[in-house]
């Protein structure tokens, strides 16, 4: 039997759409076993990430990311197409679900920048 599963992010991204945009998009997501082999390049791209093979179709303003499952596909992520959470997830950029602000400090490439900024003003001037 062929399921198409929701994991806990994005069931919760898509249950924070209003109903009616989220029936839209269901609709919209129509694909059988047999699909997965020859996506409409106009709606699907696919990609590795991690060793893996995820897919993402084009829906309105928004992406959906699944990947093949032995039972059917895995939604990932539903993201809106020009969101910085898009952006990060298509680089393999981290992402949190706290501000992006609180996980840059944390790293040590924000320093980095920050110690490194005043060095490149001064060689400008």
């Amino acid at each position: 039997m062929f399921q198409v599963i929701f994991n806990p992010v994005s069931a919760s991204e898509m249950s924070a759409l209003p109903k009616d945009l989220q029936l839209d998009l269901l609709a919209e997501f129509q694909i059988l076993p047999e699909d997965l082999n020859s996506l409409d390049e106009a709606n699907f791209s696919k990609f590795q990430r991690d060793g893996r093979t995820l897919h993402r179709f084009r829906c309105k303003d928004y992406r959906i990311y699944f990947e093949r499952h032995t039972d059917g596909i895995v939604i990932h992520r539903v993201l809106h197409k020009n969101t910085i959470r898009d952006f990060l997830f298509r680089s393999k950029l981290p992402m949190t679900d706290t501000d992006e602000g609180d996980h840059a400090e944390t790293t040590d490439q924000f320093w980095k920048m920050i110690h490194e900024a005043p060095a490149s003003i001064e060689e400008k001037a």
